[in-house]
């Protein structure tokens, strides 16, 4: 397997732990705090929002703003900015593999330590 493809693999794998943990935390424990963010509810929206902005650098779009919604809502956030993430990623051109992979592993990364601090 090649490492994009790989990478990708890890990304969809980090991303769906991370959001059913996020699901599985109750309103309470979503609105603790997690500095540097206000909430885990703020720091995991703040993931979704950069997980839809690397999506969108890979397909060449402009940004788009994650809606702040109910705190409950983020592992569904979470879920969907980051499988959006891993289909741009295996849409990419193979010319920017080095790049995409980079973008790629540190996603990756950040959902890691967003679990790991919950």
């Amino acid at each position: 397997m090649d490492p994009l493809a790989s990478g990708a693999q890890d990304l969809a794998g980090q991303v769906d732990r991370l959001a059913q943990r996020l699901r599985s935390l109750s309103d309470v424990r979503l609105a603790r705090s997690l500095p540097p963010h206000a909430s885990a509810a703020a720091a995991a929206h703040a993931l979704a929002q950069r997980l839809s902005d690397v999506s969108a650098r890979l397909e060449g779009a402009p940004s788009r703003p994650v809606p702040r919604l109910h705190d409950l809502a983020v592992g569904d956030q979470v879920a969907v900015t980051g499988h959006d993430l891993v289909a741009a990623a295996g849409a990419a051109d193979p010319a920017r593999a080095v790049d995409v992979q980079a973008l790629v592993a540190g996603a990756s990364v950040a959902c890691r330590d967003l679990a790991a601090a919950l």
